[in-house]
């Protein structure tokens, strides 16, 4: 049905430009939230759009409309939209690849699922944190369909299809001197997120926070678990796109071949990867997905391109321009990172160090620099290979760049948070800052 909607566009686009990239989507989606244990909002949308970019005498113009009866008003905006841009020879529109349709990203359970079995669903999970002892501060519940196609000038018809689900939830426990805070999360491709045991897992962390001790000052090691590890890595994997290096704006500019992080460690962007958030046939662009080495056993060997930056280097596109729907054009962004370590270590071999299970402040970080200084959530002390006391408040601050140049991979399970497929990530020699 988009298809057949995208085809009626290209009629009318073709008669007046002969450049031309059609992006037409499709979402269904339900999605709850609670303040504190009750359910204050709920709602069930159904969201389609188009949005248009042509490209005229080398300069780009882009439109957008939720009024598909507004299909020619929306590309005469697109071509009006040109003259307020510059002229640039790198603007271009994907080209015919060999699509190769990716597994598990469409899950048939979404069809089936109402709202009310969607308010049963966190009703379960607000109740079984409350019979765990723990007092609920919020939570919630997403789920998603959606369907884009693309098809432009060179010939370019795709579409991607897939399906998400998201579950998050806030606790709070008291300990007569205060308050222990805790809080997870968990998506997936498909309805198979078991919201009971994050509950569970949750008000364990919280209860297990309790009674926090005061920690010296001092460089120890430290173990960032899923949530500490992807608020530092954020501001780290902004340094690969290809936009913030040519615009001088990345600490990785002219460094390829080189080494930039532990010879232990590779990185990968791989957007074709079976049944993983950011995968999809084809990116924003319509370049089909593909797997991205970024750095080899510690060596830095690509950065992520869209089609415009790969143009401006001669070079192809890695298939990451991506948009966040209709309304918006495509821009550089990773897929699923994936953080391949050779070799691991057991806690249980670490003498002294510290977890961190998340960081508060992450976005103050500098993403140029690397330079960072956050507040350390839910942290224990590890001592002789046991995780022990928990940590009342502490700071911890560097480099991240610096720190990954020495980093392993604990023993751990790999989840996948975001765009980032990780371990649990020992890294060492890091400032830690007790505070009273």
């Amino acid at each position: 049905m988009l298809l057949e909607l995208a085809e009626d566009v290209k009629k009318e686009v073709s008669k007046l430009c002969d450049e031309y990239e059609i992006f037409i989507s499709q979402s269904n989606s339900i999605s709850l939230d609670s303040k504190m244990d009750n359910l204050n909002f709920a709602k069930d949308e159904i969201s389609k759009g188009l949005g248009i970019r042509v490209i005229k005498d080398n300069k780009v113009g882009f439109a957008f409309t939720s009024d598909l009866n507004k299909i020619t008003q929306t590309i005469n905006q697109a071509i009006d939209n040109t003259k307020l841009t510059k002229s640039d020879e790198n603007f271009a529109f994907s080209q015919p690849g060999k699509v190769k349709e990716i597994k598990g990203l469409v899950d048939k359970k979404y069809d089936d699922l109402s709202l009310e079995e969607a308010i049963d669903y966190l009703k379960s999970v607000i109740n079984t944190a409350l019979d765990s002892g723990c007092e609920v501060t919020s939570s919630g519940f997403s789920a998603s369909k959606y369907e884009d196609v693309i098809l432009n000038s060179n010939g370019v018809s795709v579409s991607n299809k897939g399906t998400g689900y998201g579950v998050g939830l806030s606790v709070n426990v008291e300990d007569g001197e205060g308050v222990s805070t805790a809080y997870d999360s968990k998506s997936s491709r498909t309805f198979n997120i078991d919201g009971d045991k994050l509950a569970e897992d949750v008000c364990k962390l919280a209860k297990d926070s309790v009674g926090g001790k005061h920690i010296e000052t001092a460089n120890k090691d430290v173990i960032l678990d899923y949530h500490a590890a992807v608020g530092l890595l954020s501001t780290f994997i902004s340094a690969f796109s290809a936009e913030n290096v040519q615009r001088g704006r990345s600490i990785l500019q002219g460094k390829l071949n080189t080494e930039i992080v532990s010879p232990n460690l590779s990185i990968i962007d791989d957007n074709s990867l079976e049944g993983a958030l950011g995968s999809s046939n084809t990116d924003g662009e319509g370049t089909v997905s593909c797997r991205t080495s970024l750095v080899e056993n510690g060596i830095l060997k690509s950065f992520l391109y869209d089609i415009y930056t790969a143009n401006k280097e001669g070079c192809e596109s890695t298939a990451n321009g991506y948009r966040g729907s209709f309304s918006g054009t495509p821009s550089v962004s990773p897929s699923n990172l994936i953080f391949d370590f050779k070799d691991s270590v057991e806690i249980s071999d670490m003498a002294d160090g510290i977890l961190a299970t998340s960081v508060l402040g992450a976005h103050t970080a500098n993403p140029i620099s690397g330079d960072f200084s956050v507040e350390v959530s839910n942290a224990f002390e590890i001592s002789n290979g046991d995780i022990g006391s928990p940590i009342k408040k502490a700071m911890i601050s560097g480099n991240i760049f610096e720190l990954l140049k020495d980093c392993e991979k604990v023993n751990s399970e790999i989840k996948q948070y975001g765009s980032f497929i990780i371990p649990q990530i020992l890294v060492h020699n890091l400032r830690v800052v007790g505070q009273e």
